[in-house]
């Protein structure tokens, strides 16, 4: 059969030198950022502090910021994130779940 390098769309990437084997969805993200518009937005290690209250005051108030959040599909954001970090990126849950409120 050989050695693979992908399965179900997941990057396995393999360092015999280092003795590492890995998964990553790096391109799958790269997909779900584009289809959002988000592909130029900051990146980080932890996506959310812990502890932080979110509220309404934080919502778009400026009309151009409304018709641009009623075009993208909050179920559809949710459930493309939430397939990422059930597969590879399990630290993006608990941003998930503040987020999903």
């Amino acid at each position: 059969m050989g050695e693979s390098f992908y399965i179900l769309g997941i990057k396995i990437y393999r360092d015999r030198f280092r003795r590492m084997l890995g998964l990553t969805q790096s391109s799958y993200i790269q997909k779900v950022l584009k289809r959002f518009k988000m592909e130029y937005s900051k990146r980080g290690l932890l996506p959310i502090r812990h502890g932080i209250k979110l509220s309404k005051k934080q919502s778009p108030k400026i009309d151009e910021e409304l018709k641009r959040m009623s075009n993208i599909s909050y179920v559809s954001a949710v459930g493309s994130i939430k397939y990422a970090f059930q597969c590879t990126r399990p630290h993006v849950a608990y941003a998930m779940s503040v987020m999903s409120r």
